[in-house]
C-alpha cells in the first residue's frame, strides 16, 4: 500500500502533479511512456485502455513523438487522462475534484504557459474508462510551472555557491543556473538534447551493423545498466561508444553555459542521469544526481499548494480562485 499521506489537497479537490515528458509521463506515484494509438474498435488485447469519447486509446506502448508545442493534438490531454487514473487509483480514488499542476521547458514556459493551461481546462468533467475501471474527473483548475526548477524548489537551502542544474529528458535538456539559494532568470535554457537523440544514434549503428531494429526497450535498458551484460560484445562496444560521445556533447554543451567543474556543482536530473553515471568521466566533478525520476511531478504539488495558499488564480476564466 502506497503511503497516502503523501498527497496535497486544497480545499478539499487533490492536487495531481503530472510531468508531460516526451519520453515518460510521471505522477507522484506512477511512470508510464508517453505514447497514445487510437482505434475505433476495441483491441483484442491491450493492458494500457482508455475507453474516452466513444474511441478506445492503447496508451504507453511507445514513445510520443517530440512536439515542441504540447497542446499541437489531442495525445497530451489522452495521457492526462490516464495519468489522472493511474494516480487517483494510488490515492483510493474513482471520483474527484482535481487541480492539475504541470510545466513545460524552461524557455517555453513563458510563451505557452497559458495555451497549455487552457488545453488542459478544455473540459470542466471527464468520465471515462481505465484498464476497466471507471472514473470521473472535475477539472477544477491547472496551474503550469516551468521544468526543472519545479523539482528542486522545495530544496533550495542545499544550493549554496554557484550550482548548474540539468534535467535531461528524452526530448529536451533543461538547463539553469541557480545561485545562493536563487534560480537565475537571465540564464535558462532548453536545447533539444535530450535522451532520444542518444537512442537514435544507438538505433541507427545497430542497423548498420545486423541488419535489422533494435527494440526501443533493448537500447534503454542498455544505458541504465551502463551497458553490463546487455548486449554481446560486437553491439555493446561501438553502442557505448555512441553513449560516451553523446554524453560528451551534454558537457560541451553545458561549458557553452560557462559550466565550470572547478567553481561549480553540477545537478543532474531527469532520465539523462544515466548517461552522464556511466559514460562520462567526471574527472573529479562535484555532480549531484537526483535519482527520483517523479520528482518534478512532485515538486509541481508543492509549487501549486503553495501558490493556492498564497491565493493564486488557479480556474477557469470569470470563476473566483
Amino acid at each position: 500500500m502506497k503511503n497516502q499521506t503523501e498527497r496535497y489537497s486544497y480545499k478539499g479537490m487533490e492536487i495531481i502533479g503530472i510531468d508531460h515528458g516526451f519520453g515518460q509521463i510521471k505522477t507522484r506515484y506512477n511512470t508510464f511512456r508517453s505514447g497514445v494509438e487510437t482505434r475505433d474498435t476495441e483491441p483484442s488485447v491491450s493492458g494500457d485502455l482508455l475507453i474516452y469519447d466513444g474511441r478506445y486509446h492503447i496508451i504507453g506502448e511507445q514513445h510520443k513523438t517530440f512536439l515542441q508545442d504540447k497542446a499541437q493534438d489531442e495525445d497530451y490531454y489522452l495521457l492526462t487522462a490516464a495519468a489522472l487514473a493511474k494516480e487517483m487509483v494510488s490515492r483510493q480514488l474513482r471520483e474527484a475534484d482535481v487541480i492539475i499542476a504541470a510545466g513545460l521547458p524552461l524557455q517555453w514556459n513563458a510563451l505557452q504557459k497559458d495555451s497549455f493551461r487552457e488545453y488542459l481546462l478544455q473540459k470542466e468533467e471527464l468520465a471515462f474508462s481505465y484498464r476497466g475501471k471507471d472514473f470521473k474527473v472535475r477539472i477544477r483548475g491547472a496551474l503550469v510551472y516551468p521544468q526543472g526548477f519545479a523539482g528542486v524548489a522545495q530544496d533550495m537551502a542545499q544550493f549554496s555557491g554557484i550550482n548548474l542544474l540539468a534535467d535531461i529528458g528524452n526530448g529536451t535538456m533543461n538547463t539553469m543556473y541557480i545561485n545562493h539559494h536563487k534560480p537565475v532568470a537571465t540564464k535558462c535554457y532548453t536545447d533539444k538534447l535530450g535522451v532520444e537523440q542518444c537512442v537514435i544514434r544507438m538505433q541507427n549503428e545497430f542497423q548498420a551493423i545486423s541488419g535489422s531494429t533494435a527494440p526501443h526497450e533493448l537500447l534503454e535498458s542498455f544505458l541504465w545498466n551502463g551497458g553490463s551484460d546487455i548486449l554481446p560484445e560486437k553491439y555493446a562496444e561501438p553502442m557505448e561508444k555512441i553513449a560516451r560521445q553523446y554524453a560528451s556533447q551534454i558537457i560541451d554543451r553545458l561549458r557553452e553555459y560557462e559550466y565550470n567543474p572547478e567553481i561549480m556543482k553540477l545537478h543532474v536530473m531527469g532520465g539523462g542521469i544515466c548517461i552522464l553515471k556511466h559514460f562520462w568521466n567526471d574527472r573529479g566533478a562535484n555532480v549531484h544526481f537526483i535519482e527520483d525520476i517523479r520528482a518534478t511531478a512532485k515538486g509541481y504539488e508543492l509549487c501549486a499548494l503553495n501558490d493556492l495558499r498564497r491565493g493564486k488564480e488557479y480556474g477557469r476564466k470569470g470563476e473566483a480562485a
